[in-house]
């Protein structure tokens, strides 16, 4: 397959054959031509894993087609709005250019919502395109696909979506939010604005499981209870068994962790069976401004979503994102927390990669997950950090009730972003995850029996 006609963007070296099993990529040309700055690099340079050349190679890893490109396409077009503006001194980056010199180089991946190819993929960028780090996966299936890799080739992904915790790897920067920093408010916030009764739905793998399986231990230690709990094939949009049994059980609030084609089909029927958010609300993790523009506002109207982000965010770092990304991807679109988080991530890469050439450092994992450590920036949501105990981020915790524009009025926000706590402390109390030193990839897991309190970043 040819090379994009973008010096910045590469679409790797992938046969016809290999082409056809990996699924298309798909970049359309007005990204490509978007993200161009400077000539080509020329054939044969140092690759970006050295730190040689005048490039310096990143994988971007996202299903833009499948059962998940509803959402994961955003989290892509975030990422190359990201990389255009630190290559070329504009947004953030606003007064330098590139990273010590040198452009950020992309090789797109396209998985195709598929969990296998995740895994090829991310062989083949390290392996082959060997690119310096890969920014990328949605769903934690995913994730969990490529982590042996990653910690195999001891290479380093920028994972940008909230998820189950119980995790704390060495070659893994999460950006998402851990469990303290979603499911620790939201269930609280039902239980004394709905009521005692639960009913859990999700699609069927370890994330809405697991994420379920912590809300109901924090419901259950409040005196609720959880009354249904049923799981849809991922990408399934027949709901009416399930919504039949919604009724039956007759709980208080749903929690939901249906994700991709699922979401907007479940809210459709879910209304038309005539059931309404003031008789039983909705609050949902992964729906977002992405799911509610496809599914339209009317289906949404006063449900609720816990996330660290919506475009609603009255931060002037937020109002510049808004406007820049619907200035290159059309003023239709709409913004949402997990591409915040794909934006506000590549920044915080990019300002490490930085710091290591400033130190006179070649890039690679050990050098980038170090600088990684403690990197602080003022992204949409407001100032998030970079944990350098378990490589976590602090984030904002906020609910949004959604309105009939589609936006989110914000009901309930911390302060300040929140210490991410990994291990979910209703199922596994004073559990943490501390790495002691950068390169060391031992357990990090520490038992403490300990509660841990709240503690939010100080600047």
């Amino acid at each position: 397959m040819a090379e994009s006609r973008d010096p910045l963007i590469r679409l790797g070296n992938i046969g016809r054959r290999k082409f056809i099993k990996y699924g298309s990529i798909a970049v359309g040309a007005g990204v490509l031509s978007a993200c161009t700055r400077g000539e080509s690099p020329a054939a044969g340079g140092s690759s970006g894993a050295a730190g040689g050349g005048d490039t310096v190679k990143v994988g971007v890893m996202y299903s833009t087609t499948g059962t998940i490109a509803i959402v994961e396409k955003s989290l892509q077009d975030a990422t190359f709005l990201a990389v255009e503006q630190i290559n070329e001194g504009k947004g953030p980056w606003a007064g330098r250019q590139g990273v010590g010199g040198k452009q950020i180089e992309m090789v797109v991946v396209n998985p195709d919502s598929n969990w296998d190819l995740y895994n090829q993929m991310s062989k083949r960028l390290i392996e082959e395109d060997q690119v310096v780090c890969v920014l990328g996966c949605y769903t934690s299936a995913s994730r969990k696909s490529v982590l042996p890799v990653f910690e195999e080739t001891d290479s380093l992904l920028y994972y940008p979506v909230y998820y189950e915790g119980n995790e704390c790897s060495s070659n893994v920067i999460y950006t998402g939010a851990a469990p303290n920093q979603q499911i620790t408010d939201s269930i609280p916030y039902c239980y004394e604005n709905f009521g005692p009764k639960g009913f859990f739905i999700g699609s069927d793998y370890i994330y809405p499981k697991e994420s379920n399986r912590i809300a109901k231990a924090e419901l259950e230690a409040l005196g609720g209870q959880v009354v249904g709990d049923e799981y849809a094939a991922l990408g399934t949009t027949e709901f009416i068994t399930i919504i039949n049994r919604i009724k039956q059980a007759q709980p208080d609030f749903i929690l939901s962790n249906l994700v991709g084609d699922s979401i907007p089909a479940f809210y459709r029927q879910y209304r038309d069976a005539g059931i309404t958010s003031d008789q039983i609300p909705i609050m949902a993790y992964p729906t977002t401004e992405e799911e509610i523009q496809a599914m339209g506002p009317e289906y949404s109207e006063g449900h609720y979503t816990s996330f660290n982000y919506f475009q609603t965010v009255d931060t002037p770092e937020n109002k510049a994102f808004v406007e820049e990304f619907k200035a290159k991807f059309g003023g239709n679109r709409v913004t949402n927390g997990v591409m915040e988080a794909a934006y506000l991530q590549t920044f915080i890469m990019a300002q490490a990669m930085e710091q290591v050439l400033a130190a006179g450092d070649e890039i690679n994992t050990g050098t980038l997950r170090e600088a990684t450590r403690g990197q602080v920036f003022k992204a949409p949501q407001g100032t998030v950090k970079i944990d350098p105990d378990n490589y976590h981020t602090y984030l904002h915790s906020r609910i949004g009730r959604w309105g009939a524009d589609g936006q989110a009025e914000i009901v309930f926000s911390t302060p300040a972003a929140v210490k991410p706590i990994p291990w979910s402390q209703a199922l596994y109390k004073g559990r943490i995850c501390v790495h002691p030193t950068p390169d060391d990839r031992s357990d990090p897991t520490q038992e403490t029996g300990a509660d841990l309190p709240v503690e939010l970043l100080e600047i």
